[in-house]
């Protein structure tokens, strides 16, 4: 009967799966943001003093100060 509700072609269908604009707009700033903010961190690196990243390989434990075992409870003694 109503022939005019159809859509007109390809062009109403992809309009339909594409995202608005500014939702495609915010997703960029967001990855913007995310990148400037890692690229400021890695230069500068660890924010507090005392932090170090972790080594890798085998060699002897260090020592943990003031008796903290790190937040293994107690498993201070095992190796792995």
């Amino acid at each position: 009967m109503d022939e005019s509700r159809q859509p007109a072609g390809a062009g109403a269908v992809l309009r339909k799966l594409v995202p608005p604009p500014a939702l495609c707009g915010f997703l960029l700033l967001l990855a913007l943001m995310f990148a400037v903010s890692y690229g400021v961190g890695a230069a500068y690196g660890p924010v507090a003093p005392g932090m170090h990243g972790t080594r890798t390989g085998s060699g002897g434990g260090g020592t943990v100060p003031h008796g903290d075992s790190g937040g293994m409870g107690g498993m201070s003694g095992m190796h792995g």
